[in-house]
Formats: structure tokens, C-alpha cells, sequence
């Protein structure tokens, strides 16, 4: 007979509250939310709510990697938006490293099949080709020699831009190119994830941008914070994570809301608006990742 295995589980709550204040009246344009998990074999989703202040009209829609967004669209002026997300998860223990490459991956270098060639394309396309002269440098001074087990050689590169790089928190918008955070030796967990993946699409290695929320328990077991890593695609074993920010493979701390291919393409809010000129909106976000008894 078989065996069926069973995982521990852990419920949390995801609160992330986002709020905007004008200092006149604005009128505020179709917002984008990527405020939900992407559910899998690890992560369920038992409940979502999400209030907003001002009055608004919501879309749900998933987009084409299956990231599910929500369209904000407003209908009067504001000097206030407050945009206001709890979900409550099952978190199932996942061993980040149980899993195997199919047999013509485990060395680098290796050529993706061709029946996905075609999907795995976009991923291995650079976002910043005028850095590539500058990723390749820093690939050569890592001395790693090939061929190399491919695991050994994203671990390697994963644990460099941990131990090289200095991180610094940014609140402005937008992701540092390879070549700036190559150059500053510094960055947020955005410009890490950005550098890993050029790097990864330097080697030939589809690997795409994630973003999410950490859960980093502390005594009283109430934390977190939003977050960005990578993932790369391994035959055998599917899209794997990697945080660079850490040095570590992504596990039970790491919970996923979307993913792109490109850095840019996913803040968890984003939008515009209409107002006076050189009007500058203060801006605080707060996230907490809390376990639920049960």
C-alpha cells in the first residue's frame, strides 16, 4: 500500500497596510494590487480581505503568470488612500532542498529541452543588456571552475552577493541595474534579486523575479516584511527559489504574491494619480506576518 506524508502546517496572518497622504485633494488613477499569495502545494489561502479608503470599484483578474491582481478604480478626490490587506494562510512545511534535477541538468553547462525551449525563452532574455559585460566580470572573479553541478553553481552565486554585497533598505520605487549595484556594492533585496537573475540569464538559466512577504518570527512571534528573491527553473524539479539577500534556498519563511520577468513588473501597489505640481505624497506601509492558533 502506499504511503501518504504528512507535513506539519502553520496558519498565519499576512496584514500589510499601505497608506498614501496628499497634502491637497487628488485625483487618484486605476491602482494595481498584488496583495495575495500565490497558492501551492506549501501555501493555501483561507481567507482575504481587503478595505480601501476611498470609495472604489475592485477587479480580480490573474494575469498571464497566473499572479492574481486586483484593479482599484476611484471615483471622487482624496487626500487619503489607505489600502488596508489581511489574508490568512495554512503554511505546510517544505524541505527547500527535497528535490531532484533530471539527469542532463545536473552540470552546467546544459541546453533546456526543446519541447520548452519556447516558454522557457522570455526568461533567459537579459533585462539589461548593456550590463553584461559587467555580470560576466563579476562571474569570473567568483573563479568558479566548469564544469560545475548546477545547484553548486546558483548556491555559490546566491551566498556571493549575501557575503559581498552590503544591503541597504530603499524606500523609493524602481530596481538598481546589475551595473550600479555591481559598482555601489550595495542594494535592497529588489537589486540582489535583479543581479541573481541577470546573472542566471548570463549562464543560459531562466530565472524570473519574485515578490512576496519574509516571515521573520521573532519572541513574540509577530513579524515579517515584504520581500524579493528569484527563481530558476531546474528540469526535474520546476521553478526553485533563491535569496540572495539571505544567501539562502527559499523555504517556509518565503511566501510568494507574484512573479515576472522583469525586476520592475510587480510592486505589491501600484498606481498614479492627478494633482498640483511638485505635490509629493507621504507614503508608510506597514506589514506583519502573525501566527493564528488552530
Amino acid at each position: 500500500p502506499g504511503v501518504t506524508e504528512r507535513h506539519s502546517m502553520q496558519r498565519l496572518n499576512i496584514s500589510h497596510v499601505t497608506e498614501y497622504r496628499f497634502a491637497a485633494p487628488v485625483s487618484l488613477q486605476p491602482h494595481r494590487l498584488l496583495l495575495h499569495p500565490r497558492e501551492s502545494h506549501h501555501i493555501r489561502i483561507e481567507s482575504s480581505v481587503i478595505d480601501i479608503f476611498p470609495a472604489y470599484v475592485m477587479q480580480w483578474k490573474r494575469d498571464v503568470l497566473d499572479n492574481s491582481v486586483a484593479v482599484v478604480r476611484f471615483s471622487e478626490m482624496t487626500e487619503r488612500l489607505l489600502i488596508t490587506s489581511n489574508v490568512d494562510i495554512q503554511h505546510y512545511d517544505d524541505n527547500p532542498f527535497d528535490f531532484l534535477i533530471d539527469d542532463y541538468a545536473v552540470n552546467h553547462p546544459f541546453a533546456y529541452a526543446s519541447e520548452e525551449q519556447a516558454d522557457l525563452t522570455p526568461f533567459r532574455q537579459p533585462v539589461y543588456p548593456a550590463d553584461q559585460s559587467l555580470v560576466q566580470g563579476w562571474l569570473d572573479r567568483l573563479g568558479l571552475v566548469r564544469p560545475i553541478q548546477t545547484f553548486t553553481l546558483l548556491d555559490q552565486m546566491n551566498r556571493a552577493i549575501c557575503s559581498q554585497f552590503r544591503y541597504q533598505m530603499r524606500e523609493e520605487p524602481g530596481v538598481q541595474t546589475p551595473a550600479f549595484t555591481l559598482a555601489s556594492k550595495s542594494g535592497s533585496c529588489r537589486d540582489f534579486a535583479a543581479l541573481f537573475i541577470e546573472a542566471c540569464r548570463h549562464l543560459g538559466l531562466a530565472s524570473r523575479f519574485v515578490s512576496g512577504y519574509l516571515n521573520t518570527p521573532l519572541n513574540d512571534g509577530c513579524n515579517g516584511s515584504t520581500h524579493a528573491w528569484a527563481e530558476v527553473y531546474l528540469p526535474g524539479a520546476g521553478w526553485k527559489g533563491f535569496d540572495p539577500t539571505s544567501g539562502e534556498v527559499t523555504g517556509n519563511r518565503h511566501i510568494a504574491t507574484a512573479v515576472a520577468r522583469h525586476p520592475e513588473a510587480v510592486p505589491p501597489v501600484a498606481g498614479s494619480y492627478l494633482g498640483p505640481p511638485n505635490l509629493s505624497p507621504i507614503l508608510n506601509v506597514a506589514v506583519r506576518v502573525s501566527g493564528l492558533l488552530g
